[in-house]
């Protein structure tokens, strides 16, 4: 089966800088969106950023700090982060939605990495 494997957590302070990658463990045929997502203890998990044929979108709270790319044909996404804040921190995880001719849609995602801003 195909994995999702995330790195690049980890703690920094206030206004340092991150980047999180994710590799999909066997190509991924079929990309439609690629993206990151993240959650909090006692919080609903909220789109972060995310990158498709249309284009670009980001949470409110990290446009201009934030940046996603990747590669569809290389199943990767990436998500560089500046000027990181406390209130970012979380549980990061990348997630590939794919659908493929003759198959129905699949929802992917990354086991998790922590991400931790100190003041």
């Amino acid at each position: 089966q195909v994995q999702l494997v995330e790195s690049g957590g980890g703690l920094v302070q206030a206004g340092g800088s991150l980047r999180l990658s994710c590799a999909a463990s066997e190509s991924i045929i079929g990309v439609h969106t690629m993206g990151w997502h993240r959650q909090v203890p006692g919080k609903l998990r909220e789109l972060v950023a995310r990158m498709g044929s249309g284009g670009t979108d980001y949470l409110d709270s990290v446009k201009g700090r934030f940046t996603i790319s990747g590669d569809n044909a290389k199943s990767t996404v990436y998500l560089q982060m500046n000027n990181l804040k406390p209130e970012d921190t979380a549980v990061y995880y990348c997630n590939i939605y794919s659908w493929h001719r003759g198959k129905s849609p699949v929802s992917r995602w990354g086991q998790g990495t922590q991400v931790t801003v100190s003041s």
